[in-house]
């Protein structure tokens, strides 16, 4: 088999079964942590490009679609087993973490890679002005049970704990609700807004990069296999998170946003990079700032739903700061956004920002 550059990754496949091997032999839970982190980035890059083989095969919309739907499918495994271990807090900074590594650093290092070679590149400022509006909606619907929490409907009542996750389960309907609309909006209703001159012709094969495309049949199981593979290795994850958290004097909050929010999606942040790089910066965007997108409007409803059916109730309330640095994170992105344009400074200042708010988790206990 010929490896490309995309798919030297999948080299580090070989962590999945080590991981497995020293999570039985019960091994040291820093060790543990470390190779379970590595093994799930080949594991996401292989369910991301299992799509990308079978848009092939379906056509441009509904190979979006799949995109769509299984773009955050390790992030969604890693969460529902983590809420299923009650690790609700670790769930919600994730979440926090992976809107902002999207957004922020890798939209940042996305104009950085891009401004390198060319000192201005454009792209569409519908597509990212749409990207923007929703985060915003979907950050006002956090901000609502945060808001009532911590002042008419503190949660010390169980009356008042009540009323919060019957507010989160509508608010997760109505967000995920709006999600689908938009989906409609962007792929079938409004999708000539969202094609610019840059992206004719791209939108299949962005990412890989192999001569042959995969069949049906091998793209469906690699997809299905790779799935697993992300349940077993979360699994081992994050029954090691809690100990590695405590050994290595770190907070919940810090593991969630800015380890276990990175990991998940860091095969499609490197694509994204990658992208911008080759002068693709109106797909890179699609995938930082749509991605952000996604976890905001879809993985959080889901995750919501799955709490009430693993019984461990999860709500939309979060801490003050993940609040504060989530609003933040939409104003920037659409103070860079309005103007269709991005440069490498550009890219400075979002990186940087980011950098500034991991600090500030670290300091959360």
């Amino acid at each position: 088999m010929k490896f490309t550059k995309s798919s030297i990754i999948y080299f580090l496949l070989v962590f999945v079964p080590i991981s497995v091997i020293l999570d039985l032999v019960h091994a040291d839970h820093i060790i543990l942590f470390i190779i379970a982190v590595i093994a799930l980035m080949p594991l996401a890059k292989l369910i991301g490009d299992s799509t990308e083989h079978l848009s092939t095969h379906y056509g441009s919309t509904l190979g979006s679609l799949l995109n769509v739907t299984f773009g955050n499918a390790a992030e969604i495994i890693i969460a529902v087993v983590a809420i299923n271990a009650g690790l609700i807090d670790l769930v919600k900074a994730s979440i926090t973490g992976a809107i902002l590594g999207n957004i922020m650093l890798i939209f940042g290092l996305s104009m950085i890679a891009g401004g390198i070679r060319q000192k201005e590149q454009l792209f569409s400022r519908e597509n990212a002005g749409l990207q923007s509006t929703m985060i915003f909606l979907a950050i006002i619907g956090l901000a609502i049970p945060t808001v009532l929490s911590t002042t008419v409907l503190k949660p010390v009542e169980f009356e008042n704990q009540l009323k919060i996750q019957f507010l989160s389960d509508s608010l997760a309907i109505l967000l995920l609700s709006v999600y689908i609309a938009g989906i409609v909006f962007t792929f079938f209703t409004h999708k000539h807004l969202f094609v610019s001159p840059h992206m004719e012709g791209e939108n299949n094969n962005h990412i890989i990069d192999n001569s042959k495309h995969w069949d049906k049949k091998k793209a469906f199981f690699m997809l299905a296999i790779s799935m697993v593979g992300v349940v077993v290795i979360s699994e081992i994850l994050v029954g090691s998170v809690e100990e590695t958290s405590k050994q290595f004097g770190f907070g919940e909050l810090f593991v969630g946003a800015i380890i276990i929010g990175i990991v998940g999606n860091a095969a499609e942040h490197s694509s994204a990079i990658i992208l911008a790089r080759k002068g693709k910066i109106d797909l890179s965007i699609g995938i930082a700032a749509g991605s952000g997108t996604q976890i905001a409007l879809f993985v959080v409803p889901i995750l919501v739903i799955f709490g009430i059916i693993l019984n461990q109730p999860f709500t939309l309330e979060f801490t003050i700061y993940e609040l504060v640095t989530l609003f933040l994170a939409a104003i920037i992105l659409n103070l860079i956004a309005h103007d269709g344009k991005s440069n490498w400074f550009e890219g400075i200042m979002l990186t940087a920002v980011y950098i500034i708010i991991a600090m500030g988790f670290y300091f959360i206990g």
